[in-house]
């Protein structure tokens, strides 16, 4: 496993979660409020609200603080327009990261992403200077339980998407961005509503990082998730099991 996905297992295991909560929140409201903005205040007829709540749901928020949000988007309240911001660099070793923002202050957010950056050894770029390295696609992911493997593989098939990636925790289906909707509602048909649907940036290929530049790497990004401001990070960074074992211990 690789990139983004393999951060967010490190993170998992070093029980994590926990400490985050409140800023996990500040992020789902945020999205919450602007998928509320961006189209109708209702899920079954915004995809990317729907993406929101259904993200809100895995992170166990209070239905009343969903509704709160999505009620304050739906009303365009003053103060709460936040601005969809993409920020491109490289971090320790040349691995390329992918920071997707949503801020009312893009020079504190851009201050804040530029400092993570340059305290652990990479360095911000311009926009599309990495972004080449990646494939923009659409990801469904299941949980284990829902299907067998070849099951799983084989409804994403029939429902329009490319592949499916199983592990021993999740299915991850992965789709054309135009291909997206019509993909998640087959599978949501047959399996119901998956963990998450949303748009990410797949790496085309991994570059293997060795324990030193992995320590910095994953101090780096932890940085960038501590900010209330970054929504998501992607990163086409591969480390060994070994090295990921005495890093999370």
């Amino acid at each position: 496993m690789a990139g983004h996905s393999q951060f967010k297992n490190i993170m998992h295991r070093k029980g994590a979660q926990d400490a985050r909560r409140a800023k996990v929140f500040t992020k789902l409201i945020r999205e919450l409020t602007t998928a509320a903005r961006s189209g109708l205040p209702d899920p079954a007829a915004n995809p990317r609200l729907r993406a929101a709540v259904l993200a809100a749901r895995a992170a166990n928020m209070p239905k009343d603080t969903v509704d709160r949000a999505i009620k304050r988007g739906a009303g365009g309240a003053d103060g709460e327009n936040y601005a969809e911001v993409r920020y491109e660099g490289y971090g320790p070793g040349g691995v390329a990261v992918i920071v997707e923002a949503l801020t009312d202050n893009r020079n504190r957010t851009a201050g804040e992403v530029r400092s993570a950056f340059a305290k652990h050894g990479g360095a911000l770029g311009e926009t599309g200077s990495v972004s080449f390295l990646f494939d923009r696609v659409g990801e469904i992911v299941y949980g284990a339980a829902k299907a067998s493997a070849d099951t799983m593989f084989e409804a994403a098939l029939e429902a329009g998407a490319e592949d499916c990636a199983s592990d021993a925790e999740t299915h991850a289906v992965s789709c054309p961005i135009e291909d997206f909707a019509q993909v998640r509602e087959a599978l949501e048909r047959r399996f119901g509503d998956p963990e998450s649907a949303r748009l990410v940036w797949r790496p085309q290929n991994s570059v293997p990082v060795d324990e030193e530049r992995a320590a910095g790497l994953l101090k780096m990004l932890d940085m960038l998730e501590d900010s209330d401001d970054v929504q998501q990070v992607f990163a086409n960074f591969e480390v060994s099991e070994e090295i990921l074992q005495k890093l999370s211990a």
